[in-house]
């Protein structure tokens, strides 16, 4: 879908090896360049003559909603979103607002708790299932048990934990801070909301194709009002379609998330589309073989887990490659990979 690119002038930072004096066994096989430089006049506004009806607003809020409208976009034809309602980027206003597409004329509109821009948003009849492994995640018991002890067993493959996680993400993102991050099938939010509560970023979109997933970390948001309130959205979608203009996001967050998708590589493509020049893409996922795995069980663990998509670490720097991502590097213990690319 795309090819790989040459390197560009603004790439990653190295992660500094203090961060991981637990872990002697990570490897990492590339360096990091000096941090992208990010003006003031970040998001300009765009006014068109097709959408001189669309709102009704005070000179005041013009250029809060027009940043809005220019970050969120049709799933479909990729146009900015019209919206109309509160203004403010928190979950009470998202979701109190609704959406629609200039060009294609689509609605969207909130569940009460997240905002849905999948293509099929409003079907009356049609239903579209994904693979197993998609699905389930879309169940309330397994969405609701993610964070109450499903999440705490990824320690028996070599995952550091969801704060070591973070704190190893931060630094790969740090040339990004200010910027517009999102975190991909955000699950019940868990490092959503610690990017939310970090203040790092001007806008932070937890965003899931599980609808169960999405309630469960409006759930753990409504009782933090720090987090209600701050510079935060829940979005229902599709990693292969996602629905923002392309070259509008700074950051792009997948946690424990490559493995489930249908199609990686045409999820890859869409991060690659949404992120600007330089933006950064940072992924976590299990390995299929890695160095501590024995070679008499390798056949035996890809059999038992083949309803995901497990890879080894050169096909996941070949892959990221192959979608047009460049400046790879990536973290490995024991069957856990933290990898990152950049966008040219």
């Amino acid at each position: 879908m795309a090819i790989a690119s040459s390197s560009c002038s603004s790439s990653l930072r190295p992660l500094h090896h203090s961060l991981f004096p637990k872990y002697p066994s990570f490897s990492c096989n590339s360096q990091f360049r000096p941090p992208l430089q990010f003006s003031s006049l970040r998001f300009p506004f765009r006014i068109r003559a097709s959408s001189a009806t669309a709102l009704e607003q005070d000179t005041s809020t013009l250029h809060q909603d027009a940043f809005e409208v220019d970050l969120f976009a049709c799933p479909i034809c990729y146009e900015p979103l019209i919206r109309k309602g509160p203004p403010g980027f928190n979950v009470p206003a998202i979701y109190r607002s609704g959406f629609k597409c200039k060009k294609c004329n689509k609605s969207f509109s909130s569940k009460n708790m997240y905002l849905d821009l999948t293509v099929t948003a409003g079907a009356k009849e049609y239903t579209e299932y994904k693979p197993v492994g998609t699905e389930l995640f879309r169940s309330p018991l397994v969405s609701f048990l993610y964070e109450r002890g499903w999440r705490q067993n990824f320690n028996r493959s070599g995952f550091p934990g969801p704060d070591e996680e973070f704190k190893m993400a931060q630094e790969y993102f740090k040339p990004a801070e200010g910027g517009v991050l999102v975190d991909v099938s955000c699950g019940s939010g868990l490092f959503s909301r610690k990017f939310a509560k970090s203040e790092t970023y001007s806008r932070v979109i937890a965003l899931d194709f599980s609808e169960n997933m999405l309630r469960q970390c409006y759930d753990f948001i409504k009782i933090d009002n720090t987090i209600l309130a701050a510079n935060l959205a829940l979005v229902r979608a599709d990693v292969s379609r996602l629905p923002f203009s392309s070259g509008s996001v700074d950051a792009v967050h997948a946690g424990a998330a490559l493995h489930c998708w249908p199609s990686p590589s045409n999820a890859i493509a869409e991060i690659n589309r949404i992120l600007r020049s330089g933006g950064i893409f940072v992924g976590t996922t299990f390995l299929r073989v890695s160095a501590s795995t024995p070679a008499i069980m390798r056949p035996f663990r890809q059999r038992i887990l083949q309803n995901y998509n497990y890879f080894t670490e050169v096909e996941i720097e070949d892959l990221c490659t192959s979608c047009g991502l460049v400046n790879y590097t990536s973290k490995v213990q024991q069957s856990f990979i933290m990898f990152s690319a950049q966008k040219p």
